[in-house]
């Protein structure tokens, strides 16, 4: 394998340890103050699915020698549109941000344009660029074919959970553009409060 690849899969498995070490401190912050967790074990399973597609990655990028190509090009672009996807949830959800699906009390929902206009940004616009981009780069073909269709059921499971969560603490939540003010908590009110789209792994 080229040097120059190697080191782009160090990078970015480097900054997926550090967004994980993010979201155990906001998680361990938030448990502190109340919060509840919901599918523990599809985060588990969620984990073990990201850790197997980036070890995969590695093993058959080692195995074909892969040397730069065009995709690669293809895989950097779609890597770093995921990372500037990440960024902007950190932002808009900042201590709320975990992989994991938490519901916090004395909030309510993100109703930013990027929670409005995109249902669940940080798997879409975040996790499947990053997993698809990293295939391209280590020109990972296999995994990318095999093991994307995998992750997805995984992922699929996480979304539908995440669902009947948010129905079940915010009755708005079926409609995607929901005005601004529809959901806002009256002041001194406690309510509950999700950690929006987590990550999806992690």
């Amino acid at each position: 394998m080229h040097p120059l690849l190697l080191t782009l899969f160090i990078g970015a498995l480097a900054l997926r340890v550090g967004s994980v070490a993010v979201s155990m401190r906001h998680e361990k912050a938030l448990k502190a103050q109340g919060a509840k967790e919901y599918g523990r074990s599809t985060s588990h399973l969620l984990a073990a699915a990201h850790t197997l597609f980036y070890s995969g990655a590695l093993v058959e990028g080692l195995w074909r020698r892969t040397q730069p190509t065009p995709w690669t090009l293809v895989g950097l672009l779609l890597y770093g549109l995921a990372i500037l996807a990440l960024v902007l949830v950190w932002r808009e959800l900042k201590g709320l941000w975990t992989v994991k699906l938490l519901i916090a009390s004395d909030h309510h929902l993100n109703q930013s344009a990027l929670f409005r206009w995109v249902r669940h940004p940080n798997y879409f616009l975040n996790i499947l660029p990053e997993l698809v981009g990293l295939a391209l780069i280590m020109g990972a073909w296999l995994v990318l074919v095999v093991g994307l269709p995998l992750y997805l059921l995984v992922l699929r499971r996480r979304i539908v959970q995440e669902e009947q969560v948010m129905r079940e603490h915010f009755p708005h939540y079926v409609t995607l553009r929901v005005p601004p003010r529809a959901q806002e908590t009256p002041r001194g009110q406690p309510s509950s409060s999700r950690q929006d789209d987590g990550s999806g792994t992690h």
